[in-house]
């Protein structure tokens, strides 16, 4: 009589399973809960304790951890090891039904408290499942409820479990152990990365998320796509949805890069991004002074972008949207007035309302073919950067907040990046383009004649003079760029030659 061993956690159609396992002959061994479980339903059970001569120790924490239960799974299908099987008193187990009750889970449940935590790590169920995958030549491992059907189907069909399916069940067992001791890496090391030393980066990765939220398609409709999380409970980016349709892929990926360049404001500011790329960038007294501005930026690529904001939305900031068609507002609250203006006349609008400002503290992961890159968060200009003037005419004080402005947007374009601003807002961008001078053309062109003493920033250095020669033709009087090319002196040259001050910050902020 074959013997399987079920030791599960969760138990959706295990009696069903059972007992078509007993009524193809199976012994049937359990112990615990899912020994009572079965009992429950009216099937024969041998318990382990029965196998193993011993009750359960150390308050549960050894049940199966015993010879006679890893000598049966890890016997191999040979005559020596079923001799020696029987020398001492133990028999083959041939299927084995186990899976682990999700970590993060069980220590929400017990408030994440160190003590009780620990004591939801698993050892004997990871070591059945373990044991079971690695002999997978003669033992069926099964850790999914939804594929017992399988398995009975092929019993009663060719009376035995083909190889292929006891290797496949076999892989799906390591990876539901893999992902379990990934969920206990990240909670002991409240990271999912390490944290490393200073700006280094950690020599290992452990990545433990599950599947929160099935989105609609990815960037396209013929593409699957889902958000994954540490805790498959939580919102896309942690936000609060007040109102508005669900999120797709592409808004995740827009809120996202809005609430990165927002949230790098100290004064109220507004940020429209479409495709990545913000659009215009505006800081004023209020939200409602600063949208305006940086919708005048680029008002024809505003239309469907995503808006964030790093101060409260009020009935000023929504009166100012206008008519706008957006997909999105972000912000760190909406009052009450402003909900219930949105959702009156922007029902389709998402308004998320974000927990905090983006965390710059971690790291950015980007998938190649054969790996993964990893690197920390621009966090903006190191400490200790300093502006040097290089052209023989220095800034004026009030060209300077002009182009520290234009600096720290910049750092949130798509690289080769160009802004032009005033004051305290854009008045033309042009990034995502694989020359430079074609981005200072675009960036122009959205400016049109607020480009006439504007601030323009470049986040890498320039490679000919060509695009202070077009800034300069445009009426651009004030330039701020890393420098660090080797034609840095025909830069240099060029805007002396129209009288534009250039500033040097020996820091680069490309955003591939």
């Amino acid at each position: 009589m074959p013997r399987a061993l079920i030791s599960v956690s969760d138990k959706t159609g295990v009696i069903d399973f059972a007992r078509e396992l007993n009524a193809l002959g199976w012994e049937l061994v359990a112990s615990g809960g899912t020994g009572a479980e079965l009992q429950a339903g009216g099937l024969p059970v041998t318990s382990v304790e029965s196998l193993t001569g011993q009750g359960e120790l150390l308050g549960g924490r050894v049940k199966t951890l015993h010879p006679a239960i890893h000598s049966g799974i890890l016997a191999r299908d040979s005559h020596a090891d079923f001799s020696e099987l029987a020398e001492r008193g133990y028999a083959p187990i041939s299927l084995v039904a186990c899976n682990l009750y999700p970590f993060r889970e069980a220590v929400a449940a017990v408030d994440g408290a160190l003590g009780n935590a620990i004591e939801q790590i698993d050892i004997g169920g990871v070591t059945l499942l373990r044991a079971a995958a690695k002999n997978f030549a003669r033992v069926t491992v099964l850790c999914d409820p939804d594929d017992y059907d399988s398995v009975i189907t092929a019993l009663k069909t060719d009376g035995a479990i083909s190889s292929q399916l006891r290797r496949d069940l076999a892989v799906k067992a390591f990876a539901h152990c893999r992902d379990y001791d990934t969920a206990i890496h990240a909670w002991l090391a409240d990271s999912d990365i390490p944290p490393a030393a200073d700006e280094a980066v950690p020599d290992s990765i452990a990545i433990g998320l599950q599947r929160s939220h099935d989105l609609r398609y990815g960037e396209n409709p013929h593409q699957a796509a889902a958000y994954y999380s540490r805790d498959n409970t939580q919102t896309p980016l942690g936000a609060r949805q007040l109102g508005g349709k669900q999120l797709s892929y592409n808004n995740i990926l827009d809120v996202d890069a809005a609430w990165r360049a927002a949230s790098s404001f100290d004064e109220p500011t507004a940020v429209i991004v479409k495709h990545l790329n913000p659009t215009g960038i505006a800081s004023a007294d209020t939200l409602a002074a600063a949208f305006p501005l940086a919708l005048a930026s680029d008002p024809l690529s505003a239309f469907g972008g995503i808006i964030a904001l790093n101060r409260s939305v009020d009935v000023e900031l929504v009166q100012a949207l206008g008519t706008l068609f957006i997909e999105g507002l972000i912000a760190p609250s909406f009052t009450a007035a402003a909900i219930e203006h949105l959702q009156k006349r922007r029902a389709n609008c998402r308004l998320l309302q974000m927990p905090r400002s983006f965390d710059d503290l971690g790291y950015e992961l980007r998938n190649v073919m054969g790996g993964l890159l990893l690197q920390r968060y621009d966090r903006g200009d190191p400490a200790g950067t300093r502006l040097t003037t290089v052209t023989r005419r220095a800034p004026s004080d009030a060209e300077l907040p002009a182009l520290r402005f234009a600096w720290r947007a910049a750092q949130h374009v798509k690289s080769n990046a160009i802004v032009l601003a005033k004051s305290r807002r854009t008045v033309g961008i042009g990034g995502g383009l694989p020359s430079r001078v074609d981005a200072a053309e675009l960036a122009i062109s959205k400016a049109g004649a607020q480009a006439k003493d504007a601030a323009l920033a470049s986040d890498a250095f320039f490679p000919f003079p060509d695009s202070i020669e077009r800034a300069a033709q445009a009426g651009v009087r004030s330039v701020i760029q890393p420098g660090g090319s080797i034609r840095d002196a025909q830069v240099i040259e060029a805007a002396d030659r129209y009288d534009i001050a250039m500033v040097f910050t020996r820091t680069r902020h490309f955003r591939h």
